[in-house]
């Protein structure tokens, strides 16, 4: 593969602005008792990544298209419904705090299943972790007062930022910047299939 001519990919659900910039409602709430010492990630940075390719060629962009295209062509598009705070990979050792989605989460499965398996068939190996769909609203360097977790998540794991209709799946290129991760769609794929 030539390096120079590689990117680096994911696949997401994009959330809509409004949906982002209640997240962002939601953050600034949080911020006032948050016990972590967090780094907040901007709304319109958060997406709801199925998969991450790390460098791909333009090759590999071609291959990993045709099966996006082919699969999510064949499905409907997906309620989804942003609420409740969780974290990463604990509460006792949280290194990532995210506000999950529900909805049609079975079928968000049934697509994500069909996806890894046409990637294993273009060398991207197939993800072994549970599927969580989240989105990252920060990440934690170090909680500032042990314990206090706990009460947090009681009393502000509720959040909710509202429903949106997931039209299609957007594969981005991710920029590392010192400024952060800037992000650009590469495509975009509907799901076309008719609700029965």
């Amino acid at each position: 593969m030539n390096s120079e001519k590689s990117v680096r990919a994911f696949l997401a659900i994009e959330p809509p602005a409004e949906i982002l910039k209640e997240i962002g409602k939601i953050q600034s709430r949080l911020k006032e008792a948050c016990p972590f010492d967090i780094r907040w990630v901007k709304p319109e940075a958060m997406h709801l990544t199925l998969k991450f390719f790390g460098n791909v060629s333009e090759e590999e962009i071609i291959a990993i298209s045709r099966v996006v295209e082919k699969h999510a062509a064949a499905f409907a598009p997906l309620q989804l419904e942003v609420k409740k705070l969780g974290l990463f990979p604990s509460l006792r050792r949280p290194k990532v705090l995210w506000i999950g989605l529900e909805g049609d989460i079975t079928s968000l499965l049934v697509l994500l299943n069909k996806l890894e398996q046409g990637f294993e068939g273009c060398g991207f190996a197939k993800e072994e972790r549970h599927f969580q769909p989240h989105l990252t609203m920060g990440r934690i360097k170090v909680p500032k007062c042990s314990g206090n977790q706990e009460q947090f998540m009681r009393d502000r794991g509720g959040c909710e930022a509202g429903s949106f209709l997931a039209g299609g799946l957007g594969l981005i290129k991710s920029d590392l910047t010192p400024r952060g991760a800037v992000y650009t769609r590469l495509a975009w794929f509907p799901f076309s299939a008719k609700e029965i």
